[in-house]
Parts: structure tokens; sequence; C-alpha cells
């Protein structure tokens, strides 16, 4: 069966970007011109994905509006001749079948997944991570895709980190690999310092068979205090095997203020109209001014 459901999970708190996600949703903090959800979107309908179910949280209402038709503003632009600006604008209400399902409360990733549960059924689906961006020339969750398809099991979407960052994750504990893809002893959801038993970290991207949700509806508590997906995705793979596969792609974290500021700067530097002048801008820095502070 295909993969033609995917679950964005977009309910948590943003606590990292406080004060500015007091009212905003952290995934509509713009990348450029363009909220950082709308990239992971992108991905899933570049990849074939017809019906994406974004799992919502209180003061979230501003994705469901951005994902919306707003008549006014097309009006408006329209009036105005912009048309480049009425063409971005009706685009992102256009791109795929969206569904929205509230998480009543903060109980972790897994529990996020579960609350879509009923919207996927007894269908395979894909999950993508909002903290990551992901540039590539096959779309990182399509590349997931396309091994679920040979594979007919679930696939975890990995890259390697340095040893330094592997609490921040959940890791992989390998068997062997052919081409990318392992085979996978066991999910350890970020390992204390030292412990972790390689350096594949999940990396946001998954392809998940229904059979999760009898795991994951046992509501187990994990690292955290919150229910895992990565400790649902352990108890599936001791039953039915499931795979890592190290995808290609430039992985943007978005998740976190340094990775934020990364990624707008880059992204700018690709940007054709902005290059030059961000390029400008750099080069004009008094670095050691900067040092010395």
């Amino acid at each position: 069966m295909k993969v033609k459901k995917a679950i964005i999970p977009a309910a948590g708190l943003g606590t990292r970007f406080l004060p500015a996600t007091k009212a905003m949703p952290k995934e509509m903090l713009p990348i450029l011109d363009k909220p950082t959800i709308q990239y992971i979107v992108e991905e899933a309908v570049e990849a074939g994905i017809e019906d994406i179910i974004i799992v919502t949280g209180k003061h979230k209402r501003a994705i469901e509006d951005h994902f919306d038709n707003q008549k006014e503003l097309e009006m408006n632009l329209e009036e105005k001749g912009k048309s480049d600006l009425l063409q971005s604008v009706k685009y992102s209400s256009n791109l795929a079948n969206m569904f929205y399902v509230r998480q009543k409360e903060q109980k972790g990733l897994g529990h996020a997944i579960w609350t879509a549960r009923q919207f996927i059924g007894n269908e395979p689906f894909a999950v993508l991570l909002g903290d990551d961006i992901v540039q590539a020339d096959t779309p990182a969750i399509k590349q997931l895709m396309n091994q679920y398809e040979t594979t007919g099991k679930s696939i975890i979407g990995v890259q390697q980190v340095n040893e330094s960052e592997t609490h921040r994750y959940g890791i992989v504990d390998p068997l062997d690999s052919s081409e990318g893809l392992f085979s996978v002893n066991s999910f350890v959801e970020k390992p204390q310092p030292g412990t972790a038993p390689s350096n594949l970290a999940i990396m946001g991207r998954y392809v998940l068979t229904p059979q999760i949700f009898d795991y994951l509806g046992r509501q187990e508590i994990g690292a955290g205090g919150e229910i895992q997906l990565t400790d649902a995705i352990e108890h599936l793979n001791s039953n039915d095997c499931v795979y890592a596969y190290d995808f290609e792609g430039e992985r943007y974290d978005v998740g976190e203020k340094l990775g934020f500021v990364k990624t707008t700067i880059q992204f700018a530097l690709n940007d054709k109209e902005m290059s030059k002048d961000i390029i400008d801008f750099i080069k004009s820095i008094n670095f050691r001014t900067l040092k010395n502070k």
C-alpha cells in the first residue's frame, strides 16, 4: 500500500523561543518570507502525500489560518496588481488536503502521533517533525517512502551527528547495513552522554506502519516523563523489523535559536535577490569588535 497520508506534530509550547512564542506558534516563525511549517508541508506534497493532518494545541489557530483561503487579502492584492504576492498567498492555501486535530494535553511526541490515529486508520503513514527542514534533490520523506515500498516495513530517517550531541536525539543501535539501510538492534531515546550505541540520530522523518498505534496506545511514560515515539518504535522493532535509513540531504535545525539563525542566514545567501546584500553586510561586520563583546 502506498503512503498517501502524513502527520505533522505542531502542538509544542515552543519554550526555546519565548517570549516570541507566547502568542505566536513556533511553527509560524518565518525563514525569510515563509513560515517553517510550510517548508515541511511542501516536502510532504513534493513526495506525493495527498492528505496531511497537523496535530495542534492551544494558541495554534494561526497555522490553520495560514493554510486557509483569505479572500479579503486576495482581493486586496488583486486590486493593487500585486500578482506575485497573490500567487504566493493562493499557493499556501492549495498545497494539500489539510486536516487538524488538537492534542489537549502535552504528553509528548508519541501521544501527539497517537492523537491522529483515527485519521490514519489502517494505512502506512509518514511523520515529519517541524524542527527539521531538509533540502535534497529527492525529498527526505520520499526517500523513506521508497525504502518502505521495497521492504514493507517501518523506516526511520537518520543522519550522523557528533558524539557530543547524541544525548539530544533518539539514537539507533545498528546491525548490518546495505546502501544506507540499516537493520536495527535497538532504538534509544536521548541516551546519557557517553552511553550512545552509535552516532546515528533520528532526524524527524518517519514512515510507519499502523501497528505503531498498538504500542502508542499503551501510553507508557518514557524519557522526560513523556510518551515517546522512540519507545513505541523500539517495541515495534522487537516484534516486526524496523529499519533505519541514512537519507541524503542538507538538514537544518530550526528547533532552537542558534540553528534558526544559521538557517535564516543560509537561506538568505541562497536567495538570488538578497544574497549579494547579505554577503556585503557580513563582510562589513567588525568581527574583532564582536569578539570583544
